[in-house]
């Protein structure tokens, strides 16, 4: 398999804009060429290859040398070309230009969730969720904590993935820090992430690690977190975690991998929360594509992003995480913080 690691370190997103400049330019030039040789009568450029860049990614550049040049104007088919040429070409654009603009923006999702077990003096308590944070910038960071200050939170929940090269884990987590909450901050490792580097880092900023363990939160309140799915010195025991809730008690769950609620019994858990899956990061329109192939999940689409159900039946939310994946871009999948407003009864 080629390496493509040169591809990642130029920019996806660029290297895409710059094949439909140049595919644009090369087909305007195309026709430019032709109409030039028409004029002095000499052999053409054939039809069949004009129509090939046109639809190849051409479409701009067929749309300006028609509108230009005055080039195959008066022609059905070149007509027809450039309109479905014109469509094609919008697709990569669109993707381009959402990819610099919204999906570098975070956005912060409200979403009120309903339970007839959860606590009534807790009615209205807000939780916020966060997940693979990766290579994040400090600043950006800093900037999702002091927006969170400004939302009256009363608990804040990390999905995991924090990205160790050169400790950059460790002024994500101080920024994390800085969010004021009145139930404290929590969370889970990743599979990027192992416990012996975010333990002491997280410990030393008063974030509790959960790993196959549990913490009584308030008064019929019981969250849990499990280790992660997928590395060797992972084994995420729902059971384990739980084992010291009440039987009355709303357990709220973390899992980094989403996989997780599929694998084992989760009839006991009120509503899970995971990530992993970043909505399929580079996607068509938002549809994730690429989680098709079941590298990320064994479940497909299933946990793109949002609310799915576990094997049980049980709701889980899985976040599309608010960091980039190395040198990938986002492509219609919107990084976000997803704060929950909880509340006694039903919708």
């Amino acid at each position: 398999m080629p390496n493509l690691s040169w591809i990642l370190r130029f920019g996806v997103i660029e290297l895409s804009a710059i094949i439909l400049f140049a595919t644009s330019l090369f087909t305007f030039l195309l026709y430019a060429l032709d109409k030039a040789k028409a004029k002095k009568g000499q052999w053409r450029i054939s039809e069949g290859v004009l129509i090939f860049f046109t639809l190849a990614l051409g479409g701009f550049g067929a749309f300006f040398a028609m509108a230009l040049l005055r080039h195959k104007t008066r022609r059905r088919k070149f007509k027809a070309a450039t309109f479905v040429g014109l469509l094609i070409a919008l697709v990569p654009l669109i993707h381009i230009t959402h990819a610099l603009t919204l999906d570098r923006i975070v956005r912060y999702r409200e979403i009120s969730f309903y339970a007839e077990n959860w606590p009534q003096e807790l009615d209205g308590f807000r939780i916020a969720f966060m997940t693979d944070f990766h290579i994040i910038p400090h600043e950006d960071m800093r900037d999702v904590a002091s927006r969170l200050n400004q939302r009256n939170l009363d608990l804040v929940l990390l999905g995991g993935d924090f990205s160790a090269g050169n400790n950059h884990y460790q002024g994500t987590i101080a920024e994390i820090a800085q969010i004021i909450t009145t139930h404290g901050i929590f969370g889970v490792s990743g599979n990027h992430d192992r416990d012996h580097q975010l333990a002491p880092i997280k410990q030393q900023h008063g974030i509790g690690l959960l790993s196959n363990s549990g913490v009584q939160v308030a008064n019929g309140f019981y969250l849990a977190g499990v280790q992660d799915l997928w590395w060797g010195w992972g084994d995420p025991d729902v059971a384990m975690a739980t084992a010291s809730a009440n039987p009355d008690d709303f357990i709220l769950l973390i899992s980094h991998n989403p996989d997780v609620v599929m694998l084992q019994p989760t009839a006991n858990i009120g509503l899970t929360l995971a990530g992993h899956t970043h909505g399929g990061q580079i996607t068509f329109f938002g549809y994730p594509l690429y989680l098709l192939f079941g590298n990320v999940s064994a479940y497909g689409t299933r946990f793109g992003a949002g609310f799915a159900h576990s094997d049980d039946g049980t709701p889980i939310f899985t976040s599309r995480g608010i960091g980039v994946y190395y040198h990938i871009p986002r492509i219609f999948s919107r990084p976000e913080v997803v704060i929950f407003t909880m509340h006694h009864g039903t919708q």
